[in-house]
């Protein structure tokens, strides 16, 4: 039974007078509205925690800020604070509680079960495919992807298209919407590639890199080596279907400080479905961080019959389990054999969580840019844009270029210039080709594809992209000078604020690098020979007119006879070197 008894208080370190006691507390406003409910074996201590110098969350500071009271419900014991809490947070509904969650589902490599097989990476498998993983390290799995597309050929198209598509001119895909014959043996080779015999594959690729070192092709080399680092990181990974993964949930954990990283994966039918994870406060015992995670976790939904724990539970969670589900539920801390190697798993997935969560908190304030950006634009991420811009004078030194953005900087090795070769003078025909251009010899699609440019831009590249069918493989907008507007597909346009400063560095660096390189361009066409500019009169050609006739004086005043005597220069060119001197003079 719950013994309540209330004490509201403002919300300061002087004022926070809690009992040392177990019990339940609510931060609210003065309306009454509560906006954090947390449970606590020593109430004084853990409220008190939240107005240290260095919160460990995000979320602390604004909790705080937002908070005029603190109220508290004393228990007798933990056990009772544990349920306690989990009912008050069902009854209120708090904000600050659900945004701890981090509800993504794992993501597979998966082979669809279709005719004519197409290769997926995914967070939510369909149910009658092949599937490999689950794979803590989500680059790694992308890239594998994207060899076993460069290695077979296999598509990713969602539907077959009679005339091919972009993957096969680029030679991605083995075009099986065109012909089928021998795409089987394809999937199959990357299936066995999948389950970890790919020997013979590593092998090739370490061959083919030592070829480009050797040759001093050391970014190719260079990427290559990315490749067999992922495929020998994605088959470490990968959890393999067992027979032991019968209905059951295994536990890991990661801490730094007081951060902690809890991530259940849910395992049924032999194969792991999905995970989830919470970012928790720590406070030195892992029981009893893990305990909130259960509570919170199994509080909606019933526990499994077997729950792989990274420490023992105490008894009163465990009974609270078995309440919960209404018959035993085993709990196993496992050494070895396959449950330890799932249990591990998740311990691994936990690492890369925190990893990553310590890097933003702590982090750059180029990748807090990105994380800002992808808010804004309601992204998962955007730690990879690639921006388009264009420059040209007269219609003359047509250039475009791109720049790339990762984690909020500039990724200088990856930035593109583009030579317009088409004879048009509008930019929109001009970023048409250059982006068509880029996308025929990408491997990695980006976050955000931005270009410097409005509404038009936008449904112009749109268009584009959907003729080559990977419209919808990666976000696209434009960004207007104007007033900083970002138009962007099937939304109203948006007024930047300081949240869109990584957008706006993306145009603004793509604009410098373009019309640098069309200033060097200029530079370097102003100080060229016009003898260049004949048709049919290369730098060798040249040499060899400028040794017969001493200079390029006596080469205005030649006849079309003395040019003749020219080695390589024959009646034709030398009609044409003629032409263009009289029109020069």
């Amino acid at each position: 039974m719950v013994h309540p008894s209330r004490l509201y208080v403002p919300v300061a370190a002087s004022s926070v007078d809690l009992p040392r006691s177990p019990g339940v507390y609510l931060f609210k406003t003065d309306d009454g509205r509560v906006l954090y409910v947390g449970k606590a074996t020593d109430l004084r201590s853990r409220v008190r925690s939240y107005f240290s110098n260095n919160p460990d969350r995000q979320m602390i500071p604004e909790l705080i800020k937002s908070a005029d009271d603190v109220s508290f419900i004393v228990t007798n014991n933990p056990s009772e604070a544990l349920v306690l809490e989990r009912q008050l947070i069902r009854e209120h509904k708090p904000r600050y509680n659900s945004m701890l969650k981090d509800d993504k589902s794992f993501p597979f490599l998966v082979l669809t079960d279709e005719d004519v097989p197409r290769i997926m990476y995914t967070r939510n498998p369909p149910s009658q495919s092949r599937r490999w993983g689950p794979f803590p390290d989500a680059g790694a799995a992308k890239r594998m992807v994207q060899l076993l597309r460069r290695q077979f050929g296999i598509r990713d198209c969602k539907e077959l298209l009679p005339q091919g598509c972009l993957s096969m001119h680029i030679g991605l895909c083995a075009a099986p919407c065109i012909d089928t014959s021998g795409y089987q043996a394809k999937v199959d080779a990357s299936a066995k590639v999948l389950d970890g015999q790919a020997k013979e594959l590593l092998a090739e690729l370490v061959d083919e890199m030592k070829e480009s070192s050797d040759a001093m092709r050391y970014e190719e080399a260079a990427t290559i080596r990315d490749l067999i680092a992922a495929v020998r990181k994605t088959q470490s990974q990968q959890v393999i279907s067992s027979r032991f993964y019968r209905d059951c949930d295994a536990i890991g954990f990661a801490s730094r400080g007081d951060l902690s990283m809890v991530v259940v994966l849910h395992a049924k039918d032999g194969i792991v479905q999905s995970k989830e994870s919470w970012a928790l406060v720590h406070r030195g015992d892992i029981g009893q961080t893990v305990a909130r995670f259960v509570s919170e976790h199994y509080a909606d939904r019933m526990p499994p019959a077997l729950i792989l724990s990274p420490t023992p539970m105490v008894d009163s969670v465990s009974a609270w389990l078995h309440e919960r589900r209404g018959s035993s539920v085993e709990v196993r801390v496992p050494h070895r054999g396959d449950l330890a190697t799932l249990r591990k798993l998740a311990d691994q997935n936990a690492e890369v969580q925190i990893d990553k969560r310590s890097t933003r908190q702590s982090g750059s304030l180029e990748q807090r840019s990105a994380d800002d950006g992808a808010a804004l634009l309601g992204l998962e991420s955007l730690d990879h844009i690639v921006c388009f811009d264009m420059a040209q004078l007269q219609g003359d030194e047509k250039v475009g270029a791109c720049v790339v953005l990762r984690n909020g900087r500039p990724s200088k090795k990856e930035y593109r210039t583009f030579i317009v070769k088409q004879d048009v003078k509008d930019d929109l025909r001009m970023m048409t080709e250059v982006v068509e251009r880029w996308l025929k010899r990408q491997e990695e699609w980006p976050d955000l594809l931005l270009l410097d440019g409005g509404q038009t831009h936008l449904s112009y590249i749109d268009s584009m992209l959907q003729e080559h069918g990977v419209g919808d493989r990666f976000h696209l907008a434009a960004l207007a000078k104007r007033e900083e507007t970002l138009h962007r597909r099937s939304a109203d346009p948006m007024i930047l604020d300081r949240m869109g400063r990584v957008i706006v560095h993306a145009r603004d660096e793509a604009h410098r690098f373009v019309n640098s390189y069309h200033r060097k361009r200029r530079s370097k066409r102003s100080l060229k020979d016009p003898l260049e500019e004949i048709e049919g009169l290369g730098a060798k050609k040249l040499q060899a007119l400028i040794r017969y006739f001493g200079g390029r004086k006596e080469i205005v005043h030649a006849s079309r006879e003395q040019l003749q005597q020219v080695p390589g220069i024959g009646p034709a060119l030398a009609g044409r070197i003629r032409q263009h001197l009289r029109h020069e003079l």
